[in-house]
């Protein structure tokens, strides 16, 4: 049995894993990481034989991630999980490589793994990005906008009058102003992916993941699947690999 953790820009996602199956555990935003609420979280958990870690949050949410694991199971083998040039099939199109995302890297890993096709995957969470891999596991490259959340917040911030909400509203022009953030900015999220896709050749397939995929491809003109544990995925073909 081991232990993966997705700790991304707005939540910690974790699962447990036997026999290569993923089974999902509840999530704890970062706001309420602590050494409490993380023992509490992992309290029941047997003792993992290996910990793979994906972390684009603060370096210190990681080292008190770190810290508690090694009190609750001591020794145990962390991995935290790096961005590479290639491995998996995949070939990372940065010039950097360790610059990617990690928790992007390990999409490509996640959808190549499991696909073995060409692909345009969007993680609709925080940041919006979007990665193109071709039918030979070459990384094209990608785009990063803000989520949907992020866009309302950041109106909400930069002007006086322009309130932030929650709340869903019918897509398409609007009379009162919270419904006309909501379609502006899921229009804009929309219009991003369909120009990207249109430049595509039209048997590409479409992966979503992230908080809001569900969302956005109940609004795309095309079929899509959702993906929602992609870099937990991605973690565990990893670990998997890893001798």
């Amino acid at each position: 049995m081991n232990l993966l953790i997705d700790m991304g820009n707005t939540r910690l996602k974790w699962a447990m894993t036997t026999a290569g199956k993923i089974m999902t555990g509840s999530t704890l935003m970062n706001d309420q990481i602590n050494r409490d609420n993380l023992f509490r979280l992992w309290k029941g958990v047997y003792r993992p034989r290996r910990i793979a870690v994906s972390c684009v949050s603060a370096n210190r949410l990681f080292e008190l991630v770190q810290s508690v694991a090694h009190e609750l199971w001591l020794d145990v083998d962390i991995i935290p999980v790096k961005s590479q040039a290639q491995a998996f099939g995949v070939i990372n199109a940065y010039q950097q490589p360790e610059k990617l995302g990690v928790d992007r890297w390990l999409t490509l890993i996640a959808v190549w793994q499991k696909y073995q096709s060409q692909a345009c995957i969007v993680d609709c969470g925080t940041a919006l990005t979007v990665d193109l891999i071709d039918a030979y596991g070459k990384h094209q490259g990608g785009l990063i906008c803000p989520g949907l959340t992020l866009m309302k917040k950041s109106l909400g911030q930069g002007t006086e009058a322009l309130p932030y909400s929650e709340a869903s509203h019918e897509l398409g022009p609007a009379n009162f102003t919270e419904a006309a953030i909501y379609s502006g900015t899921l229009i804009a999220a929309l219009g991003l992916i369909e120009h990207v896709l249109a430049k595509q050749p039209k048997n590409m397939q479409l992966i979503l993941t992230g908080g809001d995929a569900g969302l956005v491809a109940g609004q795309l003109g095309r079929a899509s699947i959702v993906e929602p544990d992609l870099v937990l995925q991605g973690l565990l073909c990893v670990l998997e690999g890893h001798l």
